[in-house]
């Protein structure tokens, strides 16, 4: 019997362990500093797609949840006026797992005051430039994408269209009226897997529906988009940057928009996170961005499951 040996070989943890090496030193060069911050948090993310894990608060009252992504801790640092900082560290996500996804995982978060979502995305690209060397970056708008690769402009398309669209392509074996779930659905299952594997591809302006914690704007023709990209690798997402809200009211009216949606699907409605609206008013304006850090050592081990780059997946922990 072997379940208690490690999934992964040990050379792909000593290349996984030279990749934090190498960001770590592009992020001291930068003048980016390295922070901490709790894994166990009062409230989580309220994103009917993301569900935390829960756990007894050690102090025996109440529940605590495993952080998803550092991002709420990290703005109240941004917030009490901490310049430019990243972090390395676990998080977990509620039943997610796949080849390219195990519940607990290391995610890697910057935030940049003061830069622009390009300079951003170029920072993004020095990063993934460690593992596979130098790549081309390309650009495209969600529009863009959508009309190249589903053959319709996914801000003016109907209900109905997209359905049809999906039927078209893929097997489907449920129906809803929520757009953004036909959206994301051919997002990651046309869109994604078209977008040029040699080259790293960022797609922004999100519809303003998808916007989570980005800011939103209306473009020249009057529509409604999030401040926000995703980056795109070998047929991998790896990146998700916004230009970061900055207004409470707005993060409230957000909240409330996510509770409305998880009890429409009978999820659980998670507390909110009071610390982060406290602290909303002094946020600077940023840019930030989180990454997959297993998915990175996944590239730079050309390994197919997460399985690969990590010792002890879910099965073995």
């Amino acid at each position: 019997m072997s379940e208690w040996r490690p999934t992964a070989e040990f050379s792909a943890l000593r290349r996984r362990a030279q990749l934090l090496a190498a960001v770590r030193a592009v992020f001291a060069e930068r003048g980016v500093v390295e922070v901490d911050t709790p894994l166990l948090a009062s409230a989580p993310v309220t994103d009917p797609n993301i569900e935390a894990i829960c756990t007894n608060s050690p102090e025996g009252e109440g529940q605590m949840y495993l952080q998803t992504s550092p991002e709420f801790a990290m703005k109240r640092l941004l917030a009490a006026g901490s310049g430019p900082i990243y972090q390395i560290c676990k998080a977990f996500r509620r039943g997610e797992r796949g080849r390219r996804h195990n519940p607990e995982f290391t995610m890697l978060e910057w935030y940049r005051p003061g830069l622009s979502l390009q300079a951003l995305m170029e920072e993004v690209a020095t990063i993934v430039a460690l593992v596979v060397g130098a790549v081309d970056s390309k650009f495209y708008s969600y529009q863009q994408v959508f009309e190249q690769h589903c053959g319709l402009n996914p801000h003016q398309a109907s209900l109905a269209e997209l359905k049809q669209c999906a039927a078209a392509h893929l097997e489907v074996n449920f129906d809803t009226d929520d757009r953004d779930t036909w959206l994301q659905l051919l997002m990651s299952s046309v869109v994604e897997p078209q977008l040029d594997r040699e080259s790293l591809s960022f797609v922004y302006d999100f519809p303003a529906s998808q916007a989570a914690l980005a800011k939103t704007r209306i473009d020249a023709n009057g529509v409604a988009l999030a401040a926000r990209f995703e980056g795109f690798y070998a047929g991998m997402e790896l990146a998700n940057g916004y230009d970061e809200l900055c207004d409470g009211a707005e993060l409230v009216r957000r909240i409330r928009d996510d509770h409305s949606r998880r009890a429409a699907n009978d999820q659980e409605l998670p507390p909110i996170d009071r610390n982060l609206l406290k602290a909303m008013s002094s946020l600077p304006e940023c840019v930030g961005v989180a990454m997959g850090f297993d998915r990175l050592a996944m590239l730079a081990c050309k390994a197919e499951r997460i399985d690969e780059v990590i010792a002890f997946p879910l099965e073995r922990a």
